[in-house]
């Protein structure tokens, strides 16, 4: 399947707090979007890979994904070696995505800047015809995604451009919320489980701040902030003259 946007997140959530509502937002304007996570969470504090798995596809639902599957990487542990570039390549072969979302360059959790360097290296390499991938015997074609932009997470970094989230907002916390057992939700106010940097309500404070922050800077509600190594270009000025500002 052929889609327009391929996400890639190390950790199930990721995906959901850094780009769901660029997402939803392209999802329901027609695109065909779809999310591969890398690992499974299994190092995560609370819940287990059952219960992450059972959220993400809760959270794909909500987003409108048309596709979401994970790769199995060791959660805390991959590494940027041939068979994990491997993996990255059959993944965007399968889907030959023309933009292709990953984590962000550098960032609080080691793994966030790792993936981001793996799947950009893989976004190349899946380019390149003479590296050879099949799946279930077939020969696969290679493809190279036109974009490779990465999204903000946890940390502030200056994005190169912003996407308009205003209308999805509200979908994006429901599809963040959709991990019950990760983040502050009804469902989680008697848990047992210990607390963490992420369960509490003031965490998801912070995602609608960042949002708030990144819409204010093209007079928007909210936006979602990314950065992109290669200069995007424009072919007309109408994409300045349409947005609001």
């Amino acid at each position: 399947m052929k889609v327009d946007i391929l996400a890639f997140g190390v950790h199930p959530d990721d995906v959901e707090l850094g780009c769901s509502g660029t997402l939803i937002a392209s999802a329901q304007q027609g695109k065909k979007v779809a999310v591969v996570d890398l690992t499974q969470g299994e190092l995560g504090t609370r819940g287990t890979i059952e219960t992450r798995t059972a959220e993400a596809a809760e959270a794909a639902k909500i987003m409108g994904v048309h596709a979401r599957e994970n790769l199995k990487m060791a959660d805390g542990f991959f590494q940027i070696d041939e068979q994990n570039i491997k993996k990255v390549i059959v993944a965007i072969r399968k889907y030959q995505p023309d933009i292709v979302l990953c984590n962000a360059l550098e960032d609080r959790h080691p793994d966030h800047g790792r993936s981001s360097q793996l799947v950009e290296d893989a976004a190349f390499l899946s380019g390149l015809r003479k590296i050879e991938t099949a799946v279930d015997g077939v020969a696969q074609e290679a493809w190279r995604p036109k974009y490779v932009f990465h999204y903000i997470q946890d940390r502030y970094l200056k994005p190169d451009f912003v996407f308009d989230i205003s209308a999805h907002m509200e979908q994006k916390i429901k599809a963040v919320q959709a991990y019950h057992t990760q983040f502050h939700s009804p469902a989680t106010t008697n848990t047992h489980e210990p607390q963490t940097y992420i369960s509490s309500p003031d965490f998801l404070d912070t995602i609608t701040a960042r949002a708030l922050m990144l819409g204010k800077r093209i007079g928007v509600r909210y936006a979602e902030g990314y950065i992109s190594k290669k200069m995007p270009g424009i072919s007309d000025f109408d994409a300045f003259v349409q947005q609001t500002t």
